[in-house]
């Protein structure tokens, strides 16, 4: 005979590894369904990788065009999602009050957080494959030390992050969807992605060559088309760009 209570219901959340999981899911699904994302974090980079590649419209240097824009291209992405994607989609979330409700439910912030980073790393490594086969297609002759890749794309994810985050932590949402929108086109322009720093005024170069965008970018490129071993002075602009970002939005984000 069957003892009382054997049936009765155990209510409880899920294991947080399993909220995160599922949340991540969710993040990365979403993302991938919307239209203006998807422009962003694939669509502009594939087109700009191809298109310089193909035509002489800019002077890249000595050798293969390809090989100089691969690795910009490659940081652009980056920024694509962590930055521009991220603080529009977060910013949208915080106005409608999406997050509010989140932070409510059993998931703790914290981890709410970190299934938004795992779901920009999803995004960016498909970007990677993406981009990287294009580019080999191109003719792309990749060389150097896959650990200082990894290094700077993580770095480079993690200050982009944490900026896109503060932004929509802390402006209205449409000033975020504008302003994000204008970083990325300031940065794509004057960041090293496809216009090669040294073209720019002596004294702007040394101020350009400070932002994240460029650290990456000729980080990777130093690595992937010259061979370099670690690029510690990238690492370096890189490391207090993302330190400085994620305090900032850790310090200020506001969830309504």
């Amino acid at each position: 005979m069957t003892s009382a209570g054997t049936y009765t219901p155990e209510p409880g959340a899920a294991p947080l590894p399993r909220m995160i999981a599922a949340q991540t899911a969710l993040e990365t699904r979403m993302l991938l369904r919307n239209g203006e994302q998807l422009l962003l974090t694939v669509v502009i980079p594939t087109l700009l990788l191809v298109l310089f590649s193909s035509v002489d419209v800019v002077d890249t240097g000595a050798g293969k065009a390809v090989d100089f824009l691969a690795p910009g291209i490659l940081a652009l992405a980056v920024m694509s999602t962590a930055f521009t994607g991220q603080a529009i989609a977060t910013g949208f979330e915080r106005r409608y009050g999406v997050l509010k409700r989140l932070a409510s439910s059993p998931l703790p912030r914290w981890g709410l957080m970190a299934a938004k980073t795992a779901s920009v790393l999803v995004t960016e490594v498909l970007q990677v494959v993406l981009l990287t086969v294009i580019a080999l297609a191109l003719g792309w002759s990749p060389h150097g030390n896959p650990l200082a890749v990894l290094l700077l794309l993580a770095l480079g994810t993690a200050a982009f992050s944490g900026l896109g985050l503060l932004m929509a932590g802390t402006l209205k949402a449409e000033a975020t969807l504008a302003a994000a929108n204008l970083v990325f086109l300031l940065l794509l322009v004057g960041g090293g992605v496809i216009v090669p720093l040294d073209k720019f005024p002596s004294g702007a170069q040394d101020v350009l060559g400070l932002l994240p965008i460029s650290a990456l970018s000729d980080g990777l490129r130093d690595v992937l088309r010259q061979g370099a071993g670690m690029p510690w002075g990238d690492l370096g602009i890189l490391t207090v760009w993302a330190v400085a970002g994620l305090a900032a939005a850790g310090r200020f984000f506001r969830w309504e």
